[in-house]
């Protein structure tokens, strides 16, 4: 197991709020909290077990209602310290569930149709929500540096948290991903390393520089400091249960790159219903993939428990992921909860991008596409029931995916600055 030691003063206070141990997701054991993410005992992925709130539920609601428009609202749930809001960060979160009624009569939704919109966060995509308790693990470890592999949206969002905590950052990603995404993560002035091979390379590259020297004194957000990392997700929950007037959505559409944003979205909503935050009714996640690379829609498919690799082929670069770490958790979520895992291609994706923001104004970037392009493929085969509450998460901003809808977007016409040429045009 690739462990990171930290040298820090055995007095240091590591407590993160209600964070109680790392525990393993296959076997159960226990360990104290710090950077590690791997069970020394079976090698399973390590997760937070929490010691949560007890008393009234009301109580605890008129709590986080009060609290900042972030994501820090809900600190009692997560794993940082009580003071959070007060330390320099981001302060994600909190952003707009779009009540999509155009969409929903496009799709023949009656039961209500929502669209969780990431692309608000500080660097426009989720990962700045995971980041951000990440951040927190780092400053408690006595890290120095801010590292990740990425698909690009967490390398900007790594980036940009790092500078505002005063850390130094530095970033891996694949070598050819979309010119925005690159500028995004450069911007900040950190360094940003850009390697040859896809993104399991690049996760690979990153795990042997745990290992070394060379990554002493490194947090790596989704390696070494993944437990913490992973729980930003839980927010996403959260805040559309909150934003529903506390109530559960009957269906949840989430994309898939890891899988790890869509076991998070499934604990955070156990954890409101055992915390008496909402009621305990049933619910469905539905898992989107892009066809381009889909190992976990075509485990579901196939009936298998086990995900196959793939080598990535896709416009939805965000999602490239072809050993996603997730994967099985993802089919146990989906069949437990009666949901599925689809997929679509490059050309349902585009559709999907110009369909989301000619009905609503939304502007998605390529994993938006999919999930919408699912969305609508689950509910023309049946599978997806449209009279049901349905929440689908558009988890970042058009902007950084320009390339995929530029192809086939542009000006409706080109005229001469007269009235009579703009009426030739037919726009008149």
């Amino acid at each position: 197991m690739a462990v990171q030691t930290v040298a820090t003063d055995t007095d240091t206070d590591l407590s993160l709020g209600p964070a109680a141990a790392l525990s393993c997701r296959e076997c159960g054991e226990r360990f104290p909290l710090g950077p590690v993410f791997a069970c020394e005992a079976c090698f399973g992925p390590l997760e937070i077990a929490y010691d949560l709130p007890g008393g009234d539920p009301e109580e605890l609601r008129k709590r986080i209602e009060a609290g900042p428009d972030s994501i820090w609202r809900y600190a009692p749930l997560l794993p940082v310290p009580a003071d959070v809001a007060d330390k320099p960060n981001l302060n994600p979160g909190f952003t707009r569930l779009v009540r999509a009624d155009n969409l929903a009569r496009e799709l023949g939704v009656t039961g209500g149709l929502y669209v969780k919109d990431d692309s608000g966060n500080p660097t426009h995509s989720f990962k700045d929500r995971v980041v951000a308790i990440a951040v927190e693990a780092a400053r408690a470890f006595g890290f120095t540096t801010l590292s990740c592999s990425s698909t690009g949206n967490l390398a900007g969002a790594v980036g940009a948290a790092a500078a505002r905590a005063g850390l130094r950052s530095c970033v891996f990603i694949p070598h050819d991903l979309e010119q925005g995404k690159v500028v995004m993560a450069a911007v900040y002035g950190g360094d940003l390393v850009g390697i040859e091979g896809t993104y399991d390379d690049v996760n690979r590259f990153c795990s042997e520089l745990i290992g070394d020297p060379i990554g002493e004194g490194w947090g790596f957000v989704n390696v070494n400091l993944r437990p913490y990392y992973a729980e930003g997700s839980k927010t996403l929950a959260y805040e559309i249960c909150e934003q529903l007037g506390w109530r559960l959505p009957d269906q949840l559409v989430v994309p898939i790159a890891s899988g790890s944003q869509l076991t998070k979205i499934d604990k955070g909503l156990r954890e409101l219903i055992a915390l008496g935050l909402v009621e305990d009714r049933p619910y469905k996640i539905f898992g989107a993939q892009a066809e381009g690379c889909s190992p976990v829609a075509r485990a579901f498919k196939d009936g298998h428990d086990v995900v196959r690799p793939v080598k990535p082929d896709t416009i939805a670069k965000s999602l490239a992921i072809g050993n996603p770490a997730d994967g099985p958790y993802v089919l146990d979520i989906a069949r437990r909860t009666g949901g599925a895992v689809e997929d679509v291609n490059d050309g349902e994706i585009v559709d999907a991008i110009k369909l989301l923001a000619r009905t609503e104004g939304v502007f998605a970037e390529t994993a938006g596409g999919v999930t919408v392009g699912v969305t609508r493929k689950l509910i023309e085969a049946g599978v997806l029931d449209p009279t049901l509450t349905t929440v689908v998460l558009n988890t970042g901003d058009g902007l950084k995916t320009l390339d995929a809808v530029a192809p086939t977007t542009g000006p409706s016409a080109i005229i001469r600055p007269n009235l009579d040429s703009f009426r030739e045009a037919g726009l008149a």
